[in-house]
Parts: structure tokens; sequence; C-alpha cells
């Protein structure tokens, strides 16, 4: 591994998730000018998060699908149309197999 490359002044630093009332502290290099008074009475620095495992879907549960280019849409209408010709062709056989019995019935 190559020496002196990875950051070497870690402190406390308290990370805030406010869409989900969330914080916690924990070791960072993060740089930020704001600060937090945290539960135990010491000023830390404060990060805020847009997204924590507090807010996440994958975490929560509440897993959405978000579908900007029509891809569902798009789907849907494959698994439609991929319906409709095996039920096109299933009827298409049917036809052929009763014309067949047709065709032997007056030849017999």
């Amino acid at each position: 591994m190559k020496s002196s490359i990875h950051p070497q002044d870690y402190r406390p630093v308290v990370f805030s998730d406010d869409q989900a009332g969330f914080a916690f502290l924990t070791q960072s290099t993060a740089q930020t000018d704001e600060t937090i008074a945290w539960e135990d009475g010491n000023t830390y620095p404060l990060v805020k998060v847009h997204i924590s495992s507090k807010s996440h879907p994958f975490f929560t549960g509440e897993e959405k699908i978000i579908d900007t280019e029509g891809r569902v849409d798009r789907f849907a209408a494959r698994q439609k149309a991929a319906e409709e010709r095996r039920a096109a062709l299933a009827s298409k056989a049917k036809k052929k197999n009763a014309q067949k019995a047709a065709k032997t019935e007056d030849v017999a």
C-alpha cells in the first residue's frame, strides 16, 4: 500500500439527516464550518446529509419505483405485446389443427 495517501486528521464529526431527524457521531475528515452541541455536552463539527440509513428506502423497507425514463411502462407494453403474440400464435395453431382434422375426415 502506498504510504501518506490516506488522511491522518480524523476527528469526531456529527452527521445529521434532517429529513429523518437522525444524527450520529463518528470519526471523519469531512470539512465543515457548522458546529452542533452534541448529547454529551461537547461541540462538534456538523455535516448535513440528504439521505442516511434512517431515510434511505432500501433500509426503511419503503422502497419505491422511481421511473423517470418510462422503463416500467415500456416493460409493461413489451409484456402485453408478447402475450398478444402468444395468443395469436395459439389461435393460429388451433385453426391449422382444426383444418387438418377436417381434411383427414373428408378423406376418410
